[in-house]
């Protein structure tokens, strides 16, 4: 039994799921989840193998954007949409035209477009939504502000946004922007949510680097690589080249081409040369892994595809944070929404 039922869209490997849903048992708020959308299929795989379902993981969302019926009736919506440019020139030409026009409108083609037009159909009591840090700044600010008109004007949510680093729960400066929205007026703040002062460091998700494969240490020709591009840079003022961690270090953002070359995450070895993350320590690292939680891995997924995966994904105790904040005021919400049903 569950207390609301919610979607996961552009779900990843389910890092936001498990804040309002939980794994094997483990955290989550209460909720039941009842449609989840991945388009890739490594992805996919990975999501089955740590989440028991009742249902079958759909793909790409734009399918059924198409028939909304198809996604089944939920509380809360969950989406970790990519940030897809999107022009408003448009406007202009459909006002010459005495053509009417909405912010929705403009978004079309984009997928931020299809999480609205579910959320106007379907009248979630709340949702949240997680992007990159610099989607405040994408085109001078013009996709933000045309993205918070779509919630908050057309579509009538009060909504909220923040961005929050992730290093309070994991070693790792990691930043990303949250946004929230409830149908009704709520009493939760976001801006002003108080953060752990917590901060973990690197030692806390590493391996022994004795216990570690050596096939994660980089090779000669590779390291020399870093080393002179790193030098280069260096010489002309710049900042960019690897980023070498010990234990009691916070790392940088781990990405989706942390496969390449590791560069922006190195452990030191003393004696040797540096190596990468395993996949193990990044889903440590990215609190897939995080208190008596454990994340399993499907032995279809490669280093590679999983490293993508994890560099992809959401931190997962931030999103924890949140849903936990969110808890009392979502149950208020429902239970209201619950009586004026009975009302009716």
């Amino acid at each position: 039994m569950s207390n609301f039922r919610f979607i996961d869209l552009f779900a990843g490997i389910g890092g936001l799921r498990i804040g309002f849903g939980g794994l094997r048992g483990i955290g989550g708020i209460g909720g039941h989840c009842v449609f989840t959308s991945e388009w890739d299929k490594y992805a996919r795989e990975t999501y089955q193998t740590n989440f028991g379902d009742n249902h079958e993981l759909a793909g790409d969302i734009q399918e059924f954007s198409a028939d909304l019926d198809r996604i089944p009736e939920h509380e809360v919506l969950l989406a970790g949409f990519p940030c897809q440019p999107f022009s408003i020139a448009g406007v202009s030409k459909k006002n010459s035209l005495g053509r009417a026009h909405g912010f929705l409108d403009e978004t079309q083609g984009t997928l931020f477009f299809d999480t609205a037009r579910i959320i106007k159909h379907h009248q979630p009591t709340a949702f949240l939504l997680e992007n990159v840090k610099n989607l405040e700044r994408h085109d001078k600010g013009r996709t933000f502000e045309t993205m918070m008109n779509v919630l908050e004007t057309e579509l009538d949510y009060h909504v909220q946004h923040r961005v929050i680093s992730s290093q309070h729960w994991v070693p790792q400066k990691r930043e990303r922007i949250f946004i929230v929205g409830f149908k009704s007026p709520t009493n939760f703040d976001l801006k002003n949510l108080e953060l752990p002062e917590a901060s973990p460091r690197l030692r806390s998700i590493l391996d022994r680097n004795d216990d570690v494969d050596d096939k994660y240490t980089l090779t000669p020709r590779l390291w020399e690589y870093l080393q002179g591009y790193k030098a280069k840079h260096e010489a002309k003022g710049n900042g960019f080249g690897f980023g070498l961690c010990g234990p009691n270090d916070v790392s940088r953002t781990l990405s989706a081409r942390y496969h390449k070359d590791g560069s922006e995450i190195l452990i030191e070895q003393k004696g040797k040369r540096p190596r990468r993350l395993t996949p193990e320590e990044c889903a440590r690292l990215m609190g897939f892994e995080y208190g008596n939680r454990k994340w399993a891995r499907s032995p279809k997924v490669s280093d590679t595809q999983a490293y993508r995966q994890f560099g992809n994904a959401v931190v997962v105790p931030v999103v924890e944070y949140i849903a936990n904040a969110m808890k009392p005021h979502l149950y208020a919400a429902l239970a209201n929404e619950r009586v004026k049903s009975k009302a009716a």
